[in-house]
């Protein structure tokens, strides 16, 4: 991918749901998370917490997302779903901190978004796709026992997995006419 202006990378940067299974550098990991933390967080909270999951936790996950699926949709689907997910190279959990306000929440929230979109971001300049999926399993205590977070303190934001496309899917977004609300 050659070098891109910024609106270049914001329009053609896409959500990737196959990867090839070669592993992109840790480097550019690390770097990745360090540029996701200069996001704007209201009072300077650094809500965002990355979890980097190794191969135990990958599997333990794996198999939480697997057994979540056979109640719901059967074995089958489940099965697709667990080829499906092992094959994914990279994976990050991001959490955020409750809080009692729930305005400071939100915020905290608001935030640890915007610090995937840079990750995101900062990856696709190096053609490493990222998919953010907030699923049932994101939802699901054991996920942050998994990882070992406080359950008490934190809740999942996401399960990023990245790394090099197979596939970079085609995408069209509807004219901004149709969503800009002028107000005098």
């Amino acid at each position: 991918m050659p070098e891109m202006s910024l609106p270049e990378l914001l329009v053609s940067r896409r959500t990737i749901h196959q990867f090839r299974t070669d592993h992109p550098p840790e480097e550019l990991i690390e770097q990745a998370l360090e540029l996701a933390r200069w996001v704007p967080n209201h009072k300077k909270t650094e809500p965002w917490r990355f979890y980097w999951l190794g191969a135990e936790a990958r599997q333990a996950v794996v198999d939480l997302n697997c057994e979540m699926l056979v109640e719901t949709k059967g074995a089958k689907r489940a099965e697709e779903k667990r080829k499906s997910w092992e094959e994914k190279p990279g994976w990050i959990v991001v959490t955020a901190p409750y809080n009692e306000d729930p305005v400071r929440q939100q915020e905290d929230y608001a935030s640890c978004c915007c610090a995937i979109h840079n990750f995101a971001l900062f990856l696709w300049s190096h053609e490493i796709g990222v998919k953010w999926t907030s699923g049932p399993v994101t939802r699901d205590p054991q996920l942050l026992k998994i990882i070992g977070a406080e359950l008490e303190r934190e809740y999942c934001v996401g399960l990023l997995w990245y790394g090099y496309p197979e596939m970079i899917p085609q995408q069209n977004r509807q004219p901004l006419s149709d969503v800009l609300i002028r107000v005098p």
